[in-house]
């Protein structure tokens, strides 16, 4: 499964989409542990997602009937299709998608995750299938305000839990150590899904929100009286990758392919 032609050819229909809304494999001991016999043996494939991340992965009505969709989604199908399994989608809060990778109640992760040297401790990775450049969403009236890094200061900034954009506000905007990163701050308020910061935002309990720019622009784009900041930004880990459980080196081969 090619992960970038996969990518390039639906990306932007998932974009336009959040705007109006088996292997043969000789079966050896060590090869029946590896979670892709157990995903062949139970010809289905299980992933984790946070369904609230447009054009990643976002619900979408379509003929009455609420689908997960994004391009997440399309290359996880591609992933399914190569197996020859069906495809369970299990939606879920960002940070709790590798502690239910840890548990086995899903087979892979995948929903816009960064491959961070710290998230590596405990789960493998694919190879990255896109390299991220975040923005930060403010309130259209306050657009003029936030126009650089130093306005942006002064703001009470928010992030997903969990996610690597937490840092990204604490060190690339507030200017701190990627030790004082480490550390909990009541500069940056975290919260479990997109959808509460945004409220949030709309509710005037924090001034901007950091996420990728697909997922900023996609909610910019859906609501009037949000807009994006001026600046934006990268991070020498950013992209995004499937995790997998480590020991399962056929899964992640079977990934990658």
């Amino acid at each position: 499964m090619k992960f970038t032609k996969t990518l390039a050819s639906c990306m932007s229909a998932f974009i336009a989409l959040a705007v109006v809304a088996g292997m043969s494999l000789s079966c050896s001991s060590n090869q029946k542990q590896d979670a892709l016999y157990k995903v062949q043996k139970a010809k289905t494939l299980v992933i984790g997602t946070s369904a609230d991340y447009p054009p990643y992965e976002f619900h979408s009505l379509k003929d009455g009937k609420d689908l997960i969709v994004g391009f997440d989604i399309a290359i996880a199908q591609e992933i399914a299709k190569d197996l020859g399994v069906k495809l369970e989608i299990k939606d879920m809060q960002f940070d709790g998608l590798l502690a239910a990778l840890q548990a086995g109640t899903i087979d892979i992760v995948i929903s816009g995750m960064t491959p961070t040297e710290e998230r590596k401790k405990s789960v493998d990775f694919s190879k990255t299938y896109y390299y991220a450049v975040h923005g930060v969403i403010v309130r259209a009236e306050d657009k003029d305000k936030y126009q650089t890094v130093d306005a942006l200061k002064n703001a009470r900034l928010s992030a997903q839990k969990g996610t690597i954009q937490v840092g990204i506000a604490k060190t690339q905007i507030l200017g701190l150590s990627e030790a004082e990163a480490e550390k909990p701050s009541d500069k940056v308020k975290e919260l479990g899904t997109i959808k509460n910061l945004i409220l949030d935002l709309k509710n005037k309990k924090v001034d901007a929100i950091v996420a990728e720019l697909p997922v900023a622009s996609a909610y910019v784009n859906n609501n009037s009286d949000l807009a994006l900041a001026a600046p934006t930004f990268t991070d020498d880990e950013g992209g995004s990758a499937v995790a997998v459980k480590k020991g399962n080196p056929l899964l992640l081969e079977a990934i990658n392919k």
